[in-house]
Parts: structure tokens; C-alpha cells; sequence
């Protein structure tokens, strides 16, 4: 195993403070409560995991800086993947104020719902790409939050940004539950060929039939990953605590585990030494 275990995707959200659209709906009632780092952290200990990189939830400038404020009393949280208006003129101006907070400087990526978007070709449009220009100017990851629909205007952009970092979050969504889809594949392979991303393999228990999915059922998603991106380019994340919709943390990281084991040095760089690289994150302070 790893000297460290990094969850390179997790979240944290206070009702109280701003509103989650996408937990509509009966099925995320669950969701529907705050969650935050004192109930995460005996879930990491019990599981080994000795840090995490915190992501956005919501479309707003307040939960970026309420996330690196967790950070700057965290130290678990090696990074903030979080949210700036990538289409705003000022941009540029609105990371450096970002870097400039208490733990500002644990701010290493920036993602947007864009699945979410009724444009499928959001990703493409000019202003965007100003944006994530001026996110990798920073010196940010950019993580893509897309399922099929929106995988060819991300297989475009990463094309368009050869020397920027992008990680794909949950290998695009693959619908498991409705069986295995070869549009899905096909782009997530084209993706894949592109070596600025790394890719995440998260989220597949929630994308499974909840609670009836079994360990050796997220097999083939995970061969996939692997043989689409190589040991080099896959990263460890949770998802909690959307995650809990269909399991435990503790059974989360035992599926992603069937990856690590399948040759010498992988779960180094899974569980480890690729969030780093992807992010390049500083882990001073964690184990």
C-alpha cells in the first residue's frame, strides 16, 4: 500500500448557507442535511485514508472561500478543487483574491457543473475558454464534470489546452445501471488518449442500482480506466457523501481497492502519487 491515501474527491455542504438544485428529488433526500469534516474524519481514519482534496458543490464564489477556510483549519484537506464564474471578465482577478485567503494557498483546481448545462457544447463556447485559460495562467487543474452528452466538447477543449492539467471526474458518468453504453466507451476512450488528463474513478456506486450492485460488478468500468488511461493517470475519490446513497465509505475505497491490485506499484500511484501529480498538490502536514 501507499505511504499515504489521498480521497481526491469529497464534498461538504451547510444548508444554511446557500441552495443545491441537483439535490432535488426523493431519491437525494438523504443528501439533504449538512455534512462536514467531523463526521468525515473517523470515516477516513477507520479506512486508512490520510487526506483529501474538498470539490464544489454549487455555483458560487461564498462555498470556494468557505472551502478553503476548511482547509486552513483541516490540514487532511490537501486541496480545494472549487468554483470561480468562468465566463466573468474578471476572472483572473477573482483567483488571485481567492489565493490571497486563509488557505488560499490549498486552492489547486476549478470545476463547474457542466453536466447541468443545457448546452452540451457549454465547454466550447469563446468565453470559457478564456476562462479555463486564465485558470491554468494560475497554475490550476481544471476538473470535468461531463457524462456522454458533453463528452465531445471536452475532448475538444483538452485539445485546445494541450499544456493544461484537466482531471475528468467519475469517469463521465457511465450509465452502469442501464447497461453498458458504447457512446460512452468510445468517448472516454478518444478522451483518454489526450495525456493532460488524469481521470478519477469515483462516483460508479451511485451510477450502479443502489444498494444491489456488488463489488465485482464495477470490475469492467475499472479495467476500462485503466487500460484507457494506464496506471499513471487514475485517481482515487470517494464522493462522499453523495457515495452513501449506495455505500459505506469503508466499501467505497474496498471497490476502488480491486484497482490497486491488479499489478506491482499501482496502488502507489492510485491512491497516491497521481492526485499529487494532477494537482500538484503540496503535502506538507498530512502523514
Amino acid at each position: 500500500m501507499p505511504n499515504r491515501v489521498i480521497d481526491a474527491h469529497q464534498h461538504f455542504w451547510n444548508l444554511a448557507t446557500g441552495t443545491y438544485p441537483w439535490m432535488a428529488g426523493d431519491e437525494l433526500k438523504p443528501l439533504r442535511r449538512d455534512y462536514g469534516p467531523a463526521e468525515l474524519m473517523p470515516l477516513m481514519a477507520a479506512s486508512g485514508v490520510d487526506a483529501t482534496i474538498l470539490v464544489q458543490c454549487r455555483h458560487d464564489l461564498e462555498e470556494t472561500r468557505d472551502f478553503l477556510s476548511i482547509a486552513d483549519k483541516y490540514s487532511f484537506v490537501a486541496g480545494v478543487v472549487g468554483w470561480v464564474d468562468l465566463q466573468a471578465e474578471d476572472i483572473a482577478e477573482q483567483l488571485t483574491a481567492c489565493r490571497l485567503l486563509p488557505g488560499g494557498q490549498r486552492l489547486v483546481g476549478i470545476r463547474h457543473n457542466v453536466h447541468d448545462e443545457p448546452d452540451a457544447d457549454w465547454l466550447r463556447r469563446p468565453a470559457v475558454h478564456r476562462g479555463i485559460a486564465a485558470v491554468f495562467e494560475a497554475g490550476l487543474a481544471f476538473d470535468l464534470l461531463v457524462r456522454t452528452r458533453e463528452l465531445p466538447a471536452a475532448i475538444d477543449l483538452v485539445g485546445h489546452f494541450p499544456n493544461g492539467r484537466f482531471v475528468l471526474d467519475h469517469m463521465a458518468k457511465p450509465p452502469i445501471a442501464s447497461g453498458f453504453s458504447t457512446s460512452w466507451h468510445a468517448a472516454f476512450k478518444e478522451l483518454s488518449e489526450h495525456g493532460n488528463v488524469w481521470c478519477k474513478v469515483s462516483g460508479l456506486v451511485t451510477e450502479a442500482n443502489c444498494h444491489r450492485a456488488a463489488p465485482v460488478d464495477f470490475d469492467p468500468y475499472i479495467k476500462i480506466a485503466l487500460e484507457c488511461f494506464g496506471p499513471d493517470r487514475v485517481i482515487f475519490g470517494s464522493d462522499w457523501p453523495v457515495s452513501t446513497l449506495a455505500a459505506s465509505y469503508a466499501e467505497v475505497k474496498a471497490i476502488a481497492s480491486r484497482l490497486s491490485s491488479t499489478g506491482p506499484g499501482v496502488a502507489d500511484r492510485f491512491f497516491e502519487r497521481n492526485a499529487i501529480d494532477a494537482y500538484q498538490l503540496s503535502m506538507d502536514g498530512t502523514k
